[in-house]
């Protein structure tokens, strides 16, 4: 195991920079996400950390040891890509014990490493089999095998399961969570699905345009965003938004008009003086179509899920549109008139600036 500490990473490519500075600290036996859109630098800066990415500037720390310089077989890393990159001459086993051929380790503790890993990732029946007769989750498990048998300070994972359907991305999910559980072990981990986030991570890194958003818990991010990009960013569907302006604010709270003419009452800490305009966020989960006083909406497309529905409306008097979980077992129809609301603690206020706004 190890911490991995990166103080003020940059990275360009010519004249094009691509990563501005990144300062991040990773536990010992953390599991830390990198997310964010394609072209964020989330790949960019993993393979900085890796050593296959020179970097302009900046420090990176491996359990206190600088190694920008160090080559990147040498930094006690192990990095898992999204294609598995397996030898297809090769079996399962001589697979997993190339690289310990390679460092001239003895047979016994080549044996050794390659059972206890396809034990660990349940994998045993597999190893005398090829690449080719092997499903995508069985390759990418080999593929994570292959990295185990190093015993490394830390793994690295460069969206492994991208190339998989639905439902392997579920079951490897699970596996890597264990996985996790099992070895105790650094390990960070690139994505662009925030399903994947979501569960996995200890903390999750939002990233856009090479600079971080926000660091924090799962629930922390989904419930607490800092700002528009990262509200916008985590859920699925995402967070509606409904620009307004502040008419009045007292003791913590303020009402907002709403384009089309609807007014809410939102808790906000600062003063916030008449004529602001704000941005106000609630999930979808949390809007309830038949609030008092709510906002005044129209159905204009069902999606039935089995587990939830989805509503999506229009509000009425504008052109903002909102999507609503709803009660799979109600009957909802396109047209249908609703009155939104969600409960206070629930409505996110982001000011001008994007940021949000302390309740």
């Amino acid at each position: 195991m190890a911490q991995v500490q990166l103080t003020g990473i940059r990275k360009s490519y010519g004249a094009q920079a691509v990563l501005h500075g990144i300062d991040l600290d990773i536990a010992d036996g953390e599991f830390v996400v990198f997310v964010g859109p394609s072209g964020c630098g989330k790949s960019t800066l993993l393979r900085a950390i890796c050593g296959l990415e020179d970097i302009a500037g900046g420090d990176i720390l491996i359990d206190g040891t600088r190694v920008n310089d160090v080559p990147p077989a040498q930094r006690g890393l192990a990095m898992v890509f999204q294609s598995y990159a397996l030898y297809p001459h090769m079996t399962v086993y001589e697979n997993m014990a190339f690289a310990l051929k390679l460092a001239g380790k003895r047979k016994a503790q080549i044996d050794e490493a390659v059972r206890k890993a396809a034990h660990t990732l349940q994998i045993e029946a597999l190893l005398e089999r090829r690449p080719k007769e092997l499903s995508g989750g069985q390759r990418q498990r080999v593929a994570i095998g292959r990295a185990i048998v190093r015993q490394p300070a830390v793994f690295l994972f460069d969206e492994p399961l991208s190339n998989l359907d639905a439902s392997l991305r579920v079951q490897m999910r699970i596996e890597l969570a264990r996985l996790h559980r099992t070895l105790a072990t650094t390990m960070i981990y690139v994505t662009h699905d925030q399903v994947e986030a979501m569960t996995l991570a200890d903390r999750i890194v939002v990233l856009r345009a090479g600079r971080i958003e926000q660091v924090g818990a799962p629930l922390e991010l989904y419930h607490r965003p800092d700002n528009l990009f990262v509200a916008g960013f985590l859920g699925a569907p995402p967070m509606n938004f409904l620009r307004g302006e502040i008419r009045q604010w007292n003791a913590g709270q303020a009402v907002v008009a709403l384009a089309g003419g609807a007014q809410l009452m939102v808790s906000v800490a600062a003063h916030m003086a008449p004529g602001a305009h704000v941005t106000l966020g609630m999930r979808p989960e949390h809007i309830v179509t038949d609030a008092v006083d709510g906002i005044p909406a129209t159905v204009f497309a069902v999606e039935r899920l089995g587990e939830g529905t989805y509503l999506y409306a229009t509000v009425i008097g504008s052109t903002e549109q909102v999507i609503v979980r709803a009660d799979p077992d109600a009957t909802w129809d396109v047209g249908q008139y609703l009155l939104l609301g969600a409960p206070l603690a629930r409505i996110h206020v982001f000011g001008e600036n994007g940021r949000r706004c302390p309740p």
